[in-house]
């Protein structure tokens, strides 16, 4: 299995802390986030991780030997791939497209979380999601009776779920997500302005993929300077 991590971004939230440091990197209870994230996931997903795959900007080669040794000490081959332009989630997983196949966990690099389920390794894809008060800041979930996911929405403007997703995502074939990823780019298929992971799910959905939720404990924060500390008093 392959874990890729966007976090191109440049935190610009947490400045001025994120001027010398990237977002990813900035410690949580003495520990980078990013190698907070690694970690649980592969506490939960509990199989061997082959490839461990960090989407950056330009952050230096200090800091991506640093993202190489996280991949390391979980006993995967790390890998450094850039996205030089804020395009949206979609581009964002593309810029890593050699390393979708097979079995894939895609992780935002701003989320941490507390969960006691199991990885069902059988569904198609798992979506993991935490019930939010205000979800129109979100990409949310609608589920059916089964909790199968009957509709993604970006970032909601009328109430359609309180079902946020938290930035991971399982999928079972990591080629059929980048074939549905780039026919976004060669279509030009935006929402809100950007290439969305979100689209390409409803369209994967729309053929008949299930999709099914994973609920989280508790979901972590790191996107700005009071949710980063709440984050560390939690730990």
């Amino acid at each position: 299995m392959n874990i890729i991590i966007p976090m191109a971004g440049r935190g610009t939230r947490l400045r001025p802390h994120t001027i010398t440091i990237p977002k990813p990197l900035l410690p949580v209870a003495g520990k980078p986030i990013v190698q907070r994230l690694v970690e649980d996931i592969v506490k939960t997903l509990n199989t061997k991780i082959e490839n461990i795959g960090f989407i950056i900007g330009d952050f230096g080669a200090e800091t991506e030997q640093q993202l190489l040794e996280v991949a390391r000490q979980e006993g995967a081959q790390g890998h450094i791939f850039y996205q030089t332009q804020p395009l949206g989630t979609a581009h964002a997983i593309l810029c890593a497209a050699e390393m979708l196949q097979g079995e894939v966990v895609i992780a935002f690099a701003d989320t941490l979380f507390k969960a006691d389920f199991e990885l069902n390794a059988a569904a198609d894809g798992i979506i993991w999601t935490h019930r939010v008060a205000d979800p129109s800041n979100f990409g949310v979930v609608k589920l059916n009776a089964q909790n199968v996911i009957t509709e993604f929405v970006e970032k909601p403007t009328t109430f359609v779920s309180d079902m946020a997703i938290i930035g991971i995502y399982y999928f079972k074939d990591g080629a059929y997500l980048r074939n549905e990823l780039q026919y976004l780019l060669d279509n030009d298929i935006k929402d809100k302005g950007e290439y969305q992971l979100t689209s390409a799910l409803e369209n994967m959905k729309q053929k008949g993929t299930n999709f099914t939720i994973a609920s989280v404990a508790e979901w972590l924060d790191c996107g700005n300077k009071d949710a980063t500390i709440y984050t560390n008093q939690r730990f």
